[in-house]
């Protein structure tokens, strides 16, 4: 490889100020989560004011109900999404120090337990106000794309969970002597390690692609005719993706050994999965079912 790309400047704080001693600072992270559920949120506005891209019951709930039902998926993507990071990354060092769980502003963050938080606020808030479970689904799920596409960025402008060493033109010099931690020859140049932007790859899939894909189908392609359509195209669309980007993402540092340098949380013989990979088959599973039962129900239906 003749060149690598540096990583350019960029603070993680949007801005800060100091106000009698104290530091207050926005971060891109929090933004990224702000303007990514705000989108999403739009999203889901516009939809349920469309009644002719709904079956002939109409749209699942109102507009009241969407005002309402944000706070419920806030609250599940930030008590899912540290719960679950908690759970399965850490769970030994936040076993020994359990104080520390609720410090989310130290960093932490997973999307499966997001993912399972708004779940289970999603079966909780329809059962309280009788609301149909699965087109309720569809609309969370073409909600989520703007904010994995705006948190991935964010995870990049961090300097986060970035990639594998790789020797490829558009690898990324990260900062920081845990990035600067080559295994191997692969991706050294001039004595700095070169890594995939893997963050970047998950925006375009997780983000990007999915969402241009869940818009036309839910507004050009009647996807919200049939529930669960969308809610199954997304978790199998998002699992395709993170699946195959775990294999040149840096897995996290727990899960590394000697004897395990993948970082592989199920391995034999150095073959095996990383925890992202492993979470991450549920989801695919999960998706291909909603698929092919939303096909049977329209069969029977028709």
């Amino acid at each position: 490889m003749l060149a690598a790309i540096s990583f350019p400047t960029v603070s993680p704080d949007l801005f800060s100020l100091e106000i009698f001693g104290w530091t207050f600072a926005l971060k891109w992270y929090a933004l990224a989560y702000i303007v990514g559920i705000l989108l999403g949120w739009r999203l889901t506005v516009i939809a349920v004011r469309r009644p002719q891209i709904w079956g002939a019951d109409g749209p699942p709930m109102t507009s009241e109900h969407l005002d309402d039902l944000l706070t419920w998926m806030i609250l599940g993507i930030i008590a899912g999404g540290r719960l679950g990071y908690v759970l399965f990354y850490q769970p030994g060092y936040y076993l020994a120090n359990p104080l520390e769980i609720p410090a989310v502003w130290q960093g932490g963050m997973a999307f499966h337990g997001g993912f399972l938080g708004v779940c289970v606020a999603l079966v909780a808030f329809t059962r309280r106000h009788g609301i149909p479970l699965l087109s309720s689904a569809d609309l969370i799920a073409l909600a989520a794309p703007p904010a994995l596409l705006l948190g991935r960025i964010a995870n990049f402008i961090n300097a986060e969970l970035w990639g594998r060493p790789t020797d490829l033109p558009w690898g990324v010099i990260f900062p920081g002597e845990a990035a600067q931690s080559c295994p191997g020859p692969v991706g050294l140049v001039d004595g700095l390690c070169v890594r995939h932007p893997s963050q970047l790859y998950e925006a375009a899939l997780e983000g990007l692609v999915l969402l241009v894909l869940l818009v036309w189908l839910a507004f050009r392609s009647g996807a919200l005719r049939h529930p669960g359509r969308i809610t199954g195209i997304f978790l199998l669309g998002y699992g395709i993706s993170r699946f195959l980007v775990e294999f040149v993402r840096q897995p996290d540092a727990q899960f590394q050994s000697p004897g395990n340098p993948l970082g592989l949380a199920l391995h034999i013989d150095g073959i095996g999965l990383t925890m992202g990979q492993l979470l991450t088959i549920p989801m695919i599973m999960a998706g291909l079912g909603l698929i092919l039962l939303g096909k049977r129900l329209h069969t029977a239906l028709g």
